[in-house]
């Protein structure tokens, strides 16, 4: 006796558009918030996704079953996402240091922050989600095909074998570019990142917080993360996974400081030329 799963997609198959809108549905916001951490950009997220629905739908007749029909899709996002990424210029490490000199030089910025933080209910800060946006910011940093496969297995938890399909790769291929992403990364935070190490030059979660929390005690704001409180213990790489474990459990357009972090991810677009600044 078949499942509703299977009934559902023999009908997708068979040209049933409800059908397949019912299965896309299953795993549409975790699509939607794959393609935001590759984009930056909530508006172009939501594009692709609709993008991708439209040529999935077209192309069912193809799909083979030879992988799950969320691999299938998420490999169509993926093609798409590619080639709008080939078009933006890599980002660069020190990205918040350029946005923070571009919001302390333009006063309309800094009130347009300010108005979205004071407004809006999904605007808190907390530097959980700050992390988690950092994680987006500095994973930019990679080649594509390097960020890709690094946020496809390290925050949305895709096989080896799945992202060998979603990307067209062999394993031995796949797994050089996640172990050299998760490198870079950790380099990179290694150097910046002031939350563990005291060489680091990056302390924007703690100056965020100072100033969207300034009645908290920013030493008590830190020692709430384990990522802080365990830094002593281990190292680089015990700690990048303590980053990736917590971005993991993060819906970054869905948590409660969506609005003040994308306004935040804005900035940095802005700083590297893929928008207008305000």
């Amino acid at each position: 006796m078949k499942t509703h799963h299977e009934e559902t997609l023999k009908n997708a198959l068979s040209g049933d558009i409800k059908a397949f809108q019912e299965l896309f549905t299953v795993f549409q916001d975790q699509l939607k918030s794959y393609l935001y951490r590759l984009l930056a950009s909530r508006a172009d997220a939501e594009d692709i996704v609709q993008d991708t629905f439209i040529k999935a739908y077209e192309k069912l007749s193809t799909f083979k079953g030879e992988s799950s029909l969320k691999t299938w899709v998420f490999q169509i996002a993926t093609n798409l996402a590619y080639n709008y990424l080939q078009r933006q210029k890599r980002w660069v490490p020190d990205v918040s240091e350029k946005a923070k000199q571009l919001v302390l030089e333009n006063e309309k910025l800094r009130n347009h922050i300010v108005q979205v933080h004071e407004a809006s209910a999904d605007a808190q800060y907390d530097m959980k989600e700050h992390i988690d946006t950092c994680f987006t910011c500095i994973s930019k940093n990679l080649p594509i095909e390097n960020q890709i496969a690094l946020i496809l297995k390290d925050v949305y938890d895709f096989s080896v074998t799945e992202i060998c399909m979603i990307l067209d790769k062999t394993q031995g291929v796949v797994k050089y570019l996640l172990q050299d992403g998760r490198k870079t990364m950790t380099d990179i935070f290694d150097k910046r990142c002031a939350l563990v190490s005291k060489n680091g030059v990056c302390h924007q979660c703690s100056e965020l917080n100072g100033w969207f929390n300034p009645k908290q005690n920013q030493q008590e704001a830190l020692m709430k993360l384990d990522l802080v409180k365990e830094s002593a213990k281990y190292d680089r790489h015990v700690l990048y996974n303590m980053r990736a474990a917590l971005v993991r459990n993060i819906d970054p357009l869905q948590s409660e400081g969506n609005a003040l972090q994308e306004i935040l991810l804005n900035c940095n677009r802005m700083a590297m030329g893929e928008m207008p600044v305000i």
